[in-house]
């Protein structure tokens, strides 16, 4: 049984930074993982700034007003923002909203409104994950229209091949093409560059949008048009939350180096010179990105364009299973079965569930949306409540961990906030038309965290109610030996005060113990990752009884047989051949007691049924296993 401990100490970043050729390779690597999302985004963001539903008309101050919001956001968002200022606040160097959500410190009910927002926040993401996939490879695929009109029935077939594709490598895992991720995003962003200066030399005049002036006269000319504009704008920032969630795989200076000596100067010139070809011919705004290129380079660029979509999608993907097992190993999703794709990278980790539930919405939503200016109506939404929540939440973090001031954290919070809620009021108006979809998503995967996590505690409530403490059983089993068999019997307990029912069930039953009783509880604190060497505790008991309290990152993996055999170095010698897990499984019954909601018990009692056994989650050997059933009324 796990429960979860509260975290200790200040988050700290990298205990060094990398330099000279390990530098290079990290940022090499953070190119292909973190700016797959932000980097795709010149294939489809300055064309739907333009959309037919937004009545904006395609003339030279239009122009260069939007480019001028698409180059302060990316300034202001992504590089002030999440570069600068959110990249500070790591856990234990792992960044993303949970590991945020657990470095806040605060009262108790203070605590749980920013729990509540942090789940909110990692829920709306597993929306994002469903849609950029299905965005990125669509727009890319759609470029074959532009080279010839021979292939335009054929686009969501293509598109669908080559999710299911992308989907079932999974659990090959991204080892063997990971290698390749940074290279190929190094062509794509070279590409990007080489584009944005040929479009600019064709119209110099576009450099002209670098002034912030274009924004202000933009929104004062064009009124309600210019805000509904900002429903499109914020497609260019949409891999900001990407890129502060893999801070734990490269580190801080790597993430930072890429952005400021590839990504950034790459992603202005092309946007820049999408502007310039349609200032040029005003006609190429139904598709800038590939229009803006000559047409010999149609293809080459379709194609290096779909795989830059698919390694953008691969990043999301990896994004939602290391999101998924945070949520597992902190109490607020049922176990699943995870499984490890690298011998050597702890973080590679493959979740099928996981995986052919993205891969069934990417399809759903090629196959009703049918068109990337469809989904990009779907886009935009979560990501902008969940900058929001994230900024939120950063507040605090300046507040409480980093000792700033007032006077210096609210109005920098205050300044992204606006920005934010501008870019979330834009996006509402998308709601009908496509933003129901991650908002739906996000609402059904907080109703599911939220359920478990208080069904769990319902339930540890249920069973502790008559737990008889573990020192009167100590006692009572002292004074009324049982007969003693050898070997070794392990109860996993969350209750380390309690005794386990499992072992009061098996003792009323069958009267015998055997010679060594091990009570195993494994828990989860709020920190990444805890130290080998921090990780057991052990105590030894009266009566041959031994309480083992094992404690885990909330990135970590519990392997229970790999554990017990380094009790060894704790003098608790455990031999696994003559050892007994036995384990509970409880029969959970809906009533109308105190507690949840009638469907929201039955809900939870739905998730635990089909919750991943223990006896894989922990790595326990099933034939060596006893389990004991128990009723118990919700």
């Amino acid at each position: 049984m796990t429960r979860n401990a509260p975290a200790h100490g200040a988050a700290h970043g990298e205990t060094s930074p990398p330099a000279g050729r390990r530098l290079a390779l990290l940022s090499l690597g953070a190119l292909g993982i973190v700016y797959g999302d932000i980097g795709t985004s010149p294939l489809y963001a300055l064309r739907e700034c333009f959309h037919e539903g937004h009545g904006l008309a395609v003339t030279p101050p239009n122009v260069l007003g939007v480019l001028s919001l698409v180059t302060w956001s990316l300034l202001l968002v992504v590089t002030v923002k999440y570069l600068l200022y959110v990249l500070r606040a790591d856990n234990r160097g792992e960044g993303g909203i949970l590991a945020l959500m657990a470095l806040v410190p605060g009262t108790k009910r203070g605590r749980l409104v920013l729990v509540a927002m942090g789940l909110f926040g990692a829920a709306l993401l597993y929306g994002d994950g469903m849609i950029t996939p299905a965005i990125s490879v669509l727009s890319a695929v759609e470029g074959l229209g532009i080279a010839t009109h021979a292939f335009d029935r054929y686009v969501l077939p293509i598109t669908v091949a080559i999710l299911i594709g992308l989907f079932s490598l999974q659990k090959r895992g991204t080892a063997g093409i990971a290698a390749l991720f940074g290279p190929v995003m190094c062509a794509w962003f070279a590409m990007l560059a080489g584009l944005g200066i040929y479009g600019i030399v064709r119209e110099p005049s576009v450099l002209g949008a670098l002034n912030p002036w274009h924004a202000v006269d933009f929104f004062v000319r064009e009124g309600q048009t210019g805000f509904m504009v900002l429903g499109a704008v914020v497609l260019v920032v949409t891999g900001g939350e990407s890129l502060y969630a893999d801070m734990g795989h490269f580190g801080r200076l790597p993430i930072r180096w890429a952005w400021f000596a590839v990504v950034l100067p790459s992603l202005l010139l092309n946007y820049l010179g999408q502007g310039a070809a349609v200032l040029h011919d005003a006609a190429t705004i139904r598709h800038p990105f590939f229009l803006m290129a000559p047409r010999w380079l149609l293809i080459p660029m379709v194609a290096l364009s779909t795989v830059a979509a698919v390694i953008a999608s691969q990043a999301l993907i990896s994004g939602v299973f290391s999101l998924t097992r945070q949520a597992v190993q902190l109490g607020f999703l049922p176990r699943m079965r995870i499984d490890h794709t690298s011998a050597d990278e702890i973080g590679q980790i493959y979740v099928p569930g996981m995986n052919w539930m993205l891969m069934l919405a990417a399809i759903g939503l090629v196959l009703g949306f049918r068109s990337s200016s469809n989904l990009a109506a779907a886009y935009g939404i979560a990501v902008t409540a969940t900058m929001m929540i994230t900024t939120w939440m950063a507040y605090f973090v300046a507040r409480e961990v980093w000792g700033w001031r007032v006077v210096t954290a609210l109005p920098l919070t205050l300044g992204f906030f606006c920005i934010e809620v501008s870019f979330f009021g834009a996006n509402v108006f998308k709601i009908p038309d496509g933003g129901w979809f991650p908002l739906a998503v996000g609402a059904g995967i907080f109703t599911l965290m939220t359920t478990w996590r208080r069904g769990r505690a319902i339930l540890a409530d249920r069973l502790g109610s008559g737990t008889l403490p573990l020192r009167d059983f100590l006692q009572d089993l002292g004074a009324n030996p049982v007969h003693r068999i050898p070997g070794t019997a392990v109860f996993m307990t969350s209750n380390v005060d309690g005794t386990p029912p499992v072992l009061l069930h098996h003792i009323l039953h069958n009267r015998v113990l055997h010679e060594q009783v091990v009570l195993l509880t494994i828990l989860t604190r709020e920190v990444p990752h805890v130290k080998p060497a921090d990780r057991l505790q052990v105590t030894a008991l009266k009566e041959g009884f031994f309480q083992v309290v094992a404690t885990y990152g909330f990135m970590d993996t519990p392997n229970v047989p790999v554990l017990l055999a380094a009790c060894a170095r704790e003098s608790l010698r455990i031999e696994p051949q003559r050892t007994t897990y036995y384990l509970g499984r409880e029969t959970l019954i809906a009533t109308d007691r105190p507690g949840m909601a009638l469907w929201r018990e039955r809900l939870f009692a739905f998730m635990s049924r089909n919750a991943m056994r223990a006896t894989q989650f922990f790595g326990i050997p099933p034939n060596r296993v006893v389990e004991l059933g128990v009723q118990v009324e919700l």
